[in-house]
């Protein structure tokens, strides 16, 4: 079963489907990321979601984006009109970076059906399909989340599968490695993890690349043993990015969702730098 659905795809099934656009950047001011494009220009029907607020508790000693309140991930659902059998599309601009995070989050609280629009809204609009600048009214759906039906790591279990496993970091390689830190305050990996930056599995025009089966076999190569997968970030998005393209080769992966951001809060523990395990 794929968790990805196409432009055209998506056309042919709008009224049928929940749209929630999540469009979004890591830099914003006074208004949510991606709010002023969804204005200008989305899916007719689709709703914005601010991912900072809405996909992700404030920054904290969990990280920069921990886990949200269920109930505000009830609240966004029910506005929406989603209910415990409602078919949703998640998307973003366009790598479906933010569109993962959705993705994994509205699987966690208990929505069965979602997909990811491949291309985001450029894929969209390179199709030539319609826009709407009229935000749909609140539709009072009924959807009450149960979370926990996906697994987590927390920074122990994270630990662990580095040594026993395999931990993918989703970070670029300059960040792996320590060279470079242009956002947390310590610069390094933790210790075991294997780079597999999440821009890697994608390609120019944000859709998923066709060979997936075979970047996977070079990742993981010379770690095909262990016990389970799990991948972390920065803080807990862009892993979801790498997960969905592993769940798309039926991959069960686990998330560290505080991820590099929550790990180095804790100055006991251990970081690494180089481009190897460290």
């Amino acid at each position: 079963m794929t968790h990805l659905i196409t432009a055209t795809e998506l056309a042919h099934e709008i009224e049928d489907v929940v749209v929630l656009d999540v469009r979004w950047a890591l830099t914003t001011a006074n208004t949510p990321a991606g709010r002023a494009d969804y204005d200008a220009g989305h899916v007719p029907g689709a709703f914005f979601v601010d991912l900072d607020t809405e996909l992700a508790a404030p920054p904290g000693d969990g990280g920069r984006h921990p886990l949200p309140d269920p109930a505000v991930v009830e609240a966004l659902l029910r506005r929406a009109g989603v209910s415990e059998h409602s078919r949703v599309v998640v998307h973003d601009g366009k790598e479906s970076y933010a569109a993962a995070r959705a993705w994994w989050v509205l699987r966690w609280v208990g929505v069965a059906d979602v997909r990811v629009l491949d291309g985001g809204y450029a894929a969209w609009l390179a199709a030539g399909l319609p826009v709407s600048t009229e935000e749909p009214a609140d539709r009072h759906g009924d959807m009450q989340v149960r979370p926990g039906h996906l697994p987590t790591l927390d920074a122990s279990g994270a630990a662990a599968l580095a040594r026993d496993g395999l931990l993918l970091d989703a970070r670029a390689p300059e960040r792996y490695a320590g060279e470079t830190e242009p956002i947390d305050p310590v610069a390094g990996h933790v210790p075991g993890a294997v780079n597999s930056p999440t821009t890697a599995w994608v390609t120019a025009d944000g859709t998923f690349r066709r060979d997936l089966a075979e970047h996977w076999e070079r990742v993981r190569a010379g770690h095909e043993g262990g016990d389970g997968v799990g991948v972390y970030c920065g803080s807990g998005v862009t892993a979801a990015h790498e997960m969905l393209a592993l769940a798309e080769l039926g991959v069960d992966t686990v998330l560290y969702p505080g991820s590099w951001s929550e790990w180095i809060r804790d100055p006991l523990r251990p970081v690494a730098t180089g481009h190897f395990p460290g």
